[in-house]
């Protein structure tokens, strides 16, 4: 299921092909070194936020939509979606979409994208401490900080 579409169809976002990405936008990619934080919230609001809609099997294939605009990571979070259920960071790309603009400050519009389907609510039970937490930071290096606490936490021994 491709639940870009799903955004798309119900007028939440657009469907831009690579070349009309603004430059400076933030697109969404694991590719990334720098980690989404609230301080990114100015230049997703006046430059847009790019989701690349492509398989985890092929997720260099977003190279070129990262070539345009500044890419961006996000945190340790968990995926809520029927194919990669409890699996870390293998979200899809409504949760992508969702969990950002919830890093950025807008909690109302991500769940109104998480409402799409039927396990956007598990997803935001899932990763709501998280989030909360996320969306508190200052900047990248916050993030990260809080995602080495979370994730030593989960993997302590």
């Amino acid at each position: 299921m491709c639940t870009a579409q799903k955004i798309i169809k119900t007028k939440k976002a657009i469907e831009i092909q690579v070349t009309h990405i603004k430059f400076h936008s933030i697109v969404l990619t694991p590719l990334s070194f720098i980690a989404l934080s609230p301080e990114d919230r100015e230049t997703a609001i006046n430059n847009g936020l790019v989701g690349v809609d492509c398989s985890w099997n092929n997720i260099a294939g977003g190279e070129e939509a990262l070539s345009r605009g500044s890419g961006r990571a996000l945190p340790f979070l968990v995926a809520a979606n029927p194919t990669n259920y409890g699996k870390p960071s293998k979200l899809s790309t409504l949760e992508a979409i969702a969990a950002a603009l919830y890093i950025l400050g807008d909690k109302k519009q991500s769940q109104e994208i998480l409402s799409l389907v039927k396990w956007g609510n598990e997803f935001l039970k899932i990763n709501q401490n998280y989030l909360d937490k996320y969306s508190e930071a200052k900047n990248s290096k916050e993030v990260v900080k809080i995602q080495t606490e979370v994730m030593d936490k989960l993997y302590e021994q």
